[in-house]
């Protein structure tokens, strides 16, 4: 079975065909029916081979061009509450908790997408609302060097 998985990991990895069947494209590739391709990605999840099987978004594509690092500092005791509140922002699409150092408080980061710095600018003001969390700063994102998922 692990054969399967990573053959399927490999054909899907950089993306499903844009057609209306696309799992029957992959299966007929593999020599599977549609079905089983479907059931193969459901047992990788089920078994924490993949986490989920989703779509990614050329954000840049569409005009999502301001993108912030926001650095939090929140106090040890509240991370996990403040970084659920946090991931729950519609324009938040990481959350993490990191180190701190010495010269550098911020242990909760979150990546805001926006078509503008001052939209996430407001993002940020509206988190820091939400969380009564006041230490912050935001990093923008100069370019783009690569963006991939996992590879095989």
């Amino acid at each position: 079975m692990k054969e399967i998985y990573t053959q399927l990991l490999k054909a899907t990895q950089d993306g499903i065909p844009f057609t209306k069947h696309p799992f029957k494209e992959i299966a007929d590739n593999m020599g599977m029916s549609e079905q089983e391709v479907v059931d193969t990605i459901k047992q990788m999840q089920e078994h924490g081979i993949i986490r989920r099987f989703g779509a990614s978004i050329g954000h840049r594509k569409i005009g999502i061009t301001a993108n912030a690092m926001c650095t939090w500092n929140v106090p040890e005791e509240d991370v996990e509450n403040v970084g659920q509140v946090m991931a729950e922002f519609v324009e938040v699409t990481h959350c993490y908790e990191r180190p701190r150092y010495p010269d550098w408080p911020y242990n909760l980061f979150t990546m805001v997408h926006s078509y503008t710095k001052e939209d996430c600018i407001k993002v940020a003001e509206r988190i820091s609302e939400a969380t009564g969390i006041t230490d912050y700063k935001l990093l923008f994102s100069e370019k783009e060097f690569k963006k991939t998922g996992t590879r095989i």
